[in-house]
């Protein structure tokens, strides 16, 4: 499937909020170990500032993909299935059959709850398919579960 022909239009992307709730997850250890290191340098001295420097490069380097490879998540409703793609280098891209989706949950977790943002969780038989769509606003993830459970309900039904 050859993605970059379908109109941009067909693919669904995530709130512009979710720029944050990345952002935060992905830096907070880094974080933590930028303090550790340098209440080790302040403590001991020594070559550890080199680590320190070393962490804070990583945290830029994050800081700068973030806005990329948050705008990468998409997905798109078809006739028989939900595709998702996310990534900037390697991007994965996964089509779910409606029929086979057998739970659809959703999670807010405390940063996503603030921003008022939530992520739908799609289980199939198939381990290898686990979807997460995140970064959803509230009324539109609690929408788009109550129609993909409809479509799964039909699909199985053999409607």
């Amino acid at each position: 499937m050859d993605d970059d022909r379908i109109a941009a239009e067909d693919w669904h992307g995530v709130s512009p909020k979710y720029l944050w709730v990345d952002l935060v997850g992905r830096l907070i250890p880094w974080i933590v170990l930028a303090v550790v290191l340098l209440l080790v340098q302040l403590a001991k001295g020594g070559w550890w500032w080199l680590g320190l420097a070393a962490v804070l490069v990583i945290a830029v380097l994050i800081a700068v993909f973030t806005p990329a490879r948050v705008h990468s998540i998409r997905y798109r409703l078809r006739d028989d299935d939900l595709v998702f793609r996310r990534g900037i280098m390697w991007r994965r891209v996964v089509a779910v059959p409606y029929g086979r989706m057998q739970l659809i949950d959703i999670t807010r977790g405390p940063i996503a709850r603030t921003l008022g943002l939530a992520e739908l969780k799609f289980v199939t038989a198939a381990a290898a398919t686990g979807v997460i769509i995140p970064g959803l606003p509230e009324a539109e993830a609690e929408g788009l579960r109550d129609r993909l459970v409809a479509l799964a309900e039909s699909r199985r039904a053999g409607l």
